[in-house]
């Protein structure tokens, strides 16, 4: 069976700077007219099809006169009024005859469970059971109903922004350093595996081998997870790996995978061509490469290891993050013993001063 073409697309998009999503964009547009030309007469479309370019053009805002094709630009934008008086609206000061109206903190717990979960019915009726909210599940749809929102769960793909925030505290993301190593041969390509949670940006870091194959790579499972889960040098306790994202490289495989599920990870392989999705990981390898290795001829595997958990102890202990509001990893620095503002500052090095970490002893 052929590949989905718009799943290649999205894959395409993911891995795309600005610059390459307006070319893309320009692109489309201009096969989408290329197509438009070939088609005689007007295009038909269903109730279905209109609800959905009507749902997809409102956001685009003025920006949809230049982009529709499939119709005049007028006709999209009645779509988009058209839907927007189906959406049932509320009148103020008619009351209703029967049974009483529900209490409006209820309606309101019932929205806010569904606008921020995107559950169905059913399971905003536990919701409220829990909260000891006697209602029945005719009321929890119709309330729903009324305020234009799904009564079944949402089903559709989450986006990768919703995937990290849900996970972000218990997602880790990996990949490959790969590093010239000056040996008694001549120069060697070393590798370590180098893992990066999302949430607190902890790193940790394997040790290095000249021969990443199968059974090496399956080793550093249990090596990671323990690593992950117990504390550090600098007295904070690490953030338990429950999902695990990664690229195809090859290095991974089977065992890999079956390694981490074994340990109660979940492995997540990322599409091909998409290093946006594995930002954070990507981005630790830069400054590792920038601060630490590019400043040094490493001399061998041993050397190497020396570099990397020297730096690890610096980037999770001492060297502050601007995305977690200019913390390290741990949260505090080591010989970090402050009193106030007056004491005196001083300046702790690593690898003959290429790090540096500056903290005030107590006055």
């Amino acid at each position: 069976m052929p590949a989905n073409p718009f799943l290649r697309l999205l894959r395409v998009l993911a891995g795309a700077g600005q610059d390459d999503l307006r070319r893309q964009v320009q692109y489309l547009k201009a096969e989408n007219e290329v197509l438009r030309s070939k088609i005689a007469g007007p295009v038909r479309v269903s109730a279905k099809e209109r609800s959905r370019l009507a749902k997809l053009a409102k956001p685009l805002g003025l920006a949809l006169r230049s982009i529709v094709s499939i119709a005049q630009p007028e006709t999209v934008m009645r779509w988009i009024r058209e839907a927007d008086r189906k959406r049932p609206k509320k009148r103020p000061g008619v009351r209703r005859a029967g049974r009483p109206r529900t209490p409006e903190d209820v309606r309101q717990v019932v929205l806010r469970i569904a606008e921020e979960t995107g559950w169905g019915y059913t399971r905003i009726l536990g919701e409220l059971k829990k909260l000891h909210i006697k209602v029945s599940r005719s009321t929890v749809v119709n309330i729903l109903r009324e305020a234009g929102l799904p009564t079944a769960p949402e089903r559709g793909e989450r986006t990768w922004e919703e995937f990290i925030a849900s996970h972000a505290k218990t997602l880790w993301a990996c990949d490959f350093v790969q590093q010239r190593v000056l040996t008694l041969r001549g120069f060697r390509d070393a590798f370590l595996l180098v893992f990066v949670n999302v949430a607190t940006r902890r790193a940790v870091a394997t040790t290095s081998t000249e021969h990443p194959d199968a059974a090496w790579v399956a080793e550093q499972v249990a090596r990671f997870k323990a690593a992950s889960g117990t504390r550090g040098s600098w007295g904070t306790w690490g953030t338990a790996c429950r999902v695990l994202t990664r690229d195809r490289d090859q290095k991974f495989g089977k065992a890999f995978d079956g390694a981490l599920r074994a340990k109660g990870i979940t492995p997540v392989r990322l599409p091909h061509c998409a290093p946006n999705l594995n930002a954070h990981v990507e981005r630790f390898i830069q400054t590792l490469q920038n601060e630490c290795l590019d400043r040094f001829i490493v001399c061998g595997r041993e050397h190497l290891d020396h570099l990397i958990t020297e730096f690890i102890e610096h980037y999770n202990a001492e060297r502050p993050h601007s995305s977690i509001g200019h913390r390290p990893p741990a949260g505090r620095a080591p010989l970090l013993r402050i009193a106030g503002r007056d004491g005196p500052i001083r300046c702790r090095t690593r690898l003959g001063g290429v790090l540096r970490h500056y903290y005030r002893l107590a006055a």
